[in-house]
C-alpha cells in the first residue's frame, strides 16, 4: 500500500502528514485533543483499501513543529491549518472524519461553508461546550462517593496537581476515556504528546472535563442545520461526550445517521475496531456509491 509523509508549511511554521492508500476520495483525519496527534486514530489506516486515509499533526505536538507562541492555540488557526493542508496535498474532494475536539474542529470548518466535502463523520463529539461539560458532571455525579467528592474538594480549590486529585481523574479516565484494561500503544504515544504540549492546557484546560481555556464559550448547537453534506455521528455508550451530546448533533444535523457503540467510551475505533471499521467504512462506501 502507496504511504507518503512530509512536512507542509502553514503560517511559517512545519506541519506533519502521513498519506496511506492512493484510490479513491481521501479520508482527511482530525485528531482530538487539542494537542493529541493523530497517533491513537492509526487503526483507521485499515479504511485506506478503498481511499486513501490522510492523518496530520496539528501545530503544536506530534511531529509537527511546537512553537512556544500561546497565541497561535485558537480554534480559528487550526481551521485555516485544514485548508492550507488541502491546498497543499491537492485535497479537492475529501470526505472528513472529526474525533473529539477533531469533531468540534470540524463543526467550525464546515461553518465557513467549504467546497468538496462529500462527507461528515463525527467521532464521540458534541455542538458545544456546555452540554459537554454538563454532561460529565452528570458522569461524575455516578463515580463512587468518595471519588466525586475528591473531584469536587480539589476543583473548588483550583488544585489540579494533587496527587489525589489525578488519581481521582484516572478513576474517571477508565470508565469513561478508554475503558480497556491495557491501553493501545498509539494511544500511549497520544498521551505522551498531551505531555508535551502547552495546546491541550491553553485550549481546553487541566483535564478532559475541566475546561477553562479558550473554548469554554465555543457552541455551534444553533448552526447545525446548516451542515448539508452527509454525515455519520459515532459515540460509545460509555463516553465521556455522551450519547446525549450525540444525539444533539443527530438531531440538529439534517439527514444524518448516528451509530452507538455498547462496549465503547471515548475511542470506539480502538475499543471495537472491527465493528467501527466496518461501520464508518460501509457509511463511506455508499456515500461515494452515491456521488460517482
Amino acid at each position: 500500500m502507496k504511504i507518503q509523509e512530509g512536512k507542509i508549511r502553514v503560517n511559517g511554521h512545519e506541519v506533519w502528514y502521513r498519506r496511506v492508500g492512493s484510490t479513491g476520495t481521501p479520508l482527511l483525519t482530525l485528531h482530538g485533543g487539542p494537542g493529541a496527534g493523530h497517533d491513537y486514530l492509526e487503526p483507521l489506516e485499515k479504511l485506506a483499501t478503498n481511499r486513501p486515509v490522510i492523518f496530520y499533526d496539528q501545530l503544536g505536538c506530534g511531529k509537527s513543529d511546537k512553537p512556544n507562541d500561546r497565541s497561535l492555540w485558537k480554534i480559528e488557526r487550526f481551521v485555516a491549518e485544514i485548508d492550507a493542508l488541502r491546498q497543499a496535498l491537492d485535497l479537492e474532494h475529501i470526505h472528513l472524519l472529526g474525533h473529539s475536539w477533531g469533531g468540534w474542529l470540524a463543526i467550525e470548518y464546515m461553518s465557513t461553508h467549504p467546497t468538496g466535502i462529500k462527507s461528515l463523520i463525527l467521532a464521540s463529539t458534541s455542538a458545544s461546550t456546555s452540554q459537554f461539560v454538563s454532561e460529565a458532571k452528570r458522569l461524575i455525579s455516578e463515580l463512587p462517593l468518595e471519588i466525586h467528592e475528591t473531584l469536587h474538594r480539589f476543583e473548588a480549590a483550583s488544585d489540579y496537581t494533587n496527587p489525589d486529585y489525578i488519581k481521582a481523574v484516572r478513576e474517571f479516565y477508565k470508565r469513561h476515556n478508554c475503558r480497556l484494561a491495557e491501553r493501545p500503544e498509539p494511544f500511549q504515544r497520544t498521551l505522551v504528546n498531551l505531555s508535551k504540549t502547552p495546546v491541550y492546557e491553553t485550549m481546553n484546560g487541566p483535564n478532559e472535563f475541566t475546561v477553562i481555556g479558550n473554548l469554554k464559550n465555543w457552541d455551534h448547537t444553533h448552526s447545525l442545520g446548516e451542515i448539508s453534506v452527509p454525515t455519520m455521528i459515532t459515540v460509545g455508550r460509555y463516553d465521556e461526550v455522551t450519547p446525549a451530546c450525540a444525539e444533539t448533533l443527530h438531531q440538529g444535523i439534517p439527514h444524518s445517521q448516528m451509530a452507538v457503540f455498547e462496549q465503547s467510551s471515548h475511542v470506539a475505533h480502538l475499543e471495537e475496531p472491527e465493528k467501527y471499521l466496518r461501520v464508518v467504512g460501509d457509511f463511506l462506501d455508499a456515500v461515494d456509491a452515491t456521488c460517482d
